[in-house]
């Protein structure tokens, strides 16, 4: 039987993808290899923890969201402007709702996700590409 093929195995190593990754080894080692992962993988990880996680999931996405209609205003061509548009409308129409399709099987509804406060991690993230998007042009976001 052969071995599955993985992320890396998919992702040319002359991509960006690829050489991004190549230069920071021990930065992707620690991404891929975190115990979250690995607990994920194994089946070990607290279920607070996965409902921690879907919940900040959905509140990072609608930041997320608000990025990419920051970069449908900071495009330069209708062309980009429909571009992120389309972003726009998939993230907050499609993949928000499936997102709130899972979560639902873990018994968290909409209100309950939006009634909890985002991580400070979530919002470090979120309002440095926002930030960044405000100062600079659709590149920096």
């Amino acid at each position: 039987m052969s071995k599955p093929a993985t992320f890396t195995d998919i992702i040319p190593a002359d991509s960006l993808f690829g050489k991004l990754r190549t230069c920071a080894p021990d930065a992707w080692q620690s991404y891929v290899c975190h115990d979250f992962i690995k607990q994920l993988g194994n089946g070990t990880l607290p279920e607070a923890a996965f409902k921690h996680y879907l919940i900040q999931d959905y509140l990072f996405l609608i930041q997320f969201s608000r990025a990419y209609a920051l970069a449908v205003y900071k495009a330069e061509d209708l062309h980009a402007m429909r571009q992120f548009s389309g972003t726009v409308h998939a993230i907050l129409d499609m993949e928000m709702k499936l997102h709130l399709e899972f979560c639902e099987g873990w018994g968290l509804s909409e209100a309950d996700i939006i009634a909890q406060p985002e991580a400070r991690a979530c919002i470090a993230y979120t309002r440095y590409v926002l930030d960044r998007g405000h100062q600079g042009d659709v590149v920096d976001l």
